[in-house]
């Protein structure tokens, strides 16, 4: 039996993890169906939320039109996290995202820690994101229909509501898409990315009708402090695009396709958000931002309606709200997914979430629980004081990937690297030294509440993911090699002895 220090810094070989993703593709296993093109738009869809349509509300106040370099600094602190990131999905193209490169790097003890960031960074901000779903869902069925589902049917106890069933629906109907299949999840995201940036380009084209450059005039009132405080809640409309790396098992060609499409998404997202910052301060004074947020009102729609001087732009932006929430829900829900598969191949969770349907190749019974747990979350539970956790998880998970690149640098010096971030070792320092510094600057409250579910997590670990561990399993030798299979569904088999 080894010592605990020994189980929690054990890693998994690298050999061991690209194996297990080129014998998933079998009969039982996972397909890789996704190519470049809907990769990419798997992860411009979980960048693009509703952020970007109210977060200039918040920031213009504080940094005034320089809200401009707030979005280019966010945007340097996001592609050194996605240098990483792409480094790491060449080396290493495996489902599981940085819980796999954890587990490679850091060893087992910290891998499954990174594990349950994951879990919480995309768990909750599944459900925080449904719990608004129903909101916009009105606005548009009541502008074209004059209908609207009643407050107690709309929003969950303690926020004017019974229970949230919009936002169980809109849960479990991308749960539906995701069991029915990667491709077909993968072709209406297509469509649903399309709509909603098509949305952002109307606003883009309209609001520069109206620009006028004398609004840049008092370009930074608040200086440089008022462009980096604005820059920290511009980077969470950046958070996302490590779902591209959960794929890696669903890709063709994995080790050119995750680092080309993780580079693609961060220059195509921030091309479109610089787009809209640039307009929308070009087409409004900066005073009235903040006026407009205290209100309650969106932003880019109020803008279009200065600049149109007709009602339909609420509608427009209500619709892509509406498309921007399911498409964000789906892929979220299909990164944590595929993060609980490699787990459960590790031996680290039960065996039911590593599951696979054998027609339709998806982890059917995954996607059923984890849409069933939060989409509970979403329907009965008030989540938007949660939302700092998601990016505090979303933070630690960033530096984690960088660390990672730090260790395998050293201990897998030889493993092929189609891509290699440039200025090693400086960009993942840099990349980790400025995700703990926005982690830093987030509540006391929210670290608080961090740490408790970090302790649950290690209680987790103890008393169930370190006994059933598949490396605890090698060392004492009772680890077979025979598949599992019954009423239509597969397990993987364990990875040969070391």
């Amino acid at each position: 039996m080894p010592t605990f220090m020994s189980a929690v810094t054990r890693r998994k070989a690298l050999e061991d993890l690209t194996r297990e993703a080129a014998e998933g593709g079998g009969e039982g296993g996972l397909r890789r169906t996704m190519g470049l093109w809907q990769l990419t738009l798997l992860g411009i869809s979980s960048v693009v939320g509703t952020g970007i349509f109210f977060v200039l509300g918040t920031t213009v106040p504080k940094a005034g039109p320089a809200v401009v370099l707030s979005f280019a600094l966010a945007a340097v602190v996001a592609g050194l996290g996605a240098l990483c990131y792409a480094e790491l999905a060449s080396t290493v193209p495996v489902a599981g995202s940085t819980y796999s490169y954890a587990y490679a790097s850091l060893g087992e003890g910290a891998a499954y820690l990174v594990a349950w960031c994951l879990i919480l960074e995309y768990g909750v901000a599944v459900a925080t994101v449904a719990v608004s779903w129903g909101q916009y869902l009105n606005e548009v069925t009541g502008s074209l229909f004059g209908f609207a589902l009643p407050g107690a049917i709309s929003q969950p106890p303690g926020a004017g509501g019974a229970v949230n069933l919009p936002a169980l629906a809109v849960v479990l109907l991308c749960s539906l898409l995701l069991v029915r299949g990667t491709r077909e999840s993968a072709i209406v995201n297509a469509v649903m990315v399309c709509v909603k940036t098509g949305v952002l380009v109307l606003f883009v084209a309209v609001a520069l009708t109206a620009f006028d450059g004398s609004r840049f005039a008092d370009f930074a009132p608040a200086g440089v402090a008022g462009v980096t405080v604005a820059a920290s809640g511009v980077f969470f409309s950046f958070i996302g695009f490590d779902a591209v790396s959960t794929a890696g098992e669903e890709v063709r060609d994995p080790r050119r396709t995750v680092p080309l499409a993780l580079l693609l998404t961060l220059v195509t997202v921030t091309a479109l958000y610089a787009a809209v910052a640039v307009a929308g301060v070009g087409a409004q004074d900066a005073a009235r931002f903040g006026e407009q947020a205290e209100g309650g009102r969106a932003v880019l729609a109020e803008i279009l309606r200065q600049v149109t001087g007709m009602g339909w732009p609420a509608l427009v932006l209500s619709a892509g709200a509406v498309v921007s929430i399911f498409s964000v829900v789906l892929v979220t829900l299909f990164g944590q997914t595929r993060i609980l598969f490699s787990m459960a191949r590790d031996g680290l969770v039960p065996q039911v979430f590593s599951r696979v349907d054998r027609k339709r190749h998806t982890p059917a019974h995954n996607t059923w629980i984890v849409g069933a747990g939060v989409g509970l979350l979403a329907a009965f539970v008030p989540l938007q004081q949660l939302a700092d956790l998601t990016s505090l998880g979303t933070l630690i998970a960033f530096a984690a990937v960088a660390a990672a690149v730090l260790v395998l640098r050293r201990t897998a010096p030889e493993a092929p690297r189609p891509f290699r971030l440039p200025l090693h070792p400086l960009v993942p320092v840099l990349s980790a030294g400025s995700c703990l510094y926005l982690a830093w600057l987030l509540p006391g409250l929210t670290w608080s509440l961090f740490g408790l579910w970090l302790l649950l997590a290690a209680g987790l670990y103890l008393g169930f993911g370190r006994r059933h561990s598949r490396l605890e399993r090698f060392a004492d030798g009772s680890a077979d090699d025979r598949d599992r299979e019954g009423d239509g569904f597969s397990e993987p088999a364990d990875l040969p002895r070391a």
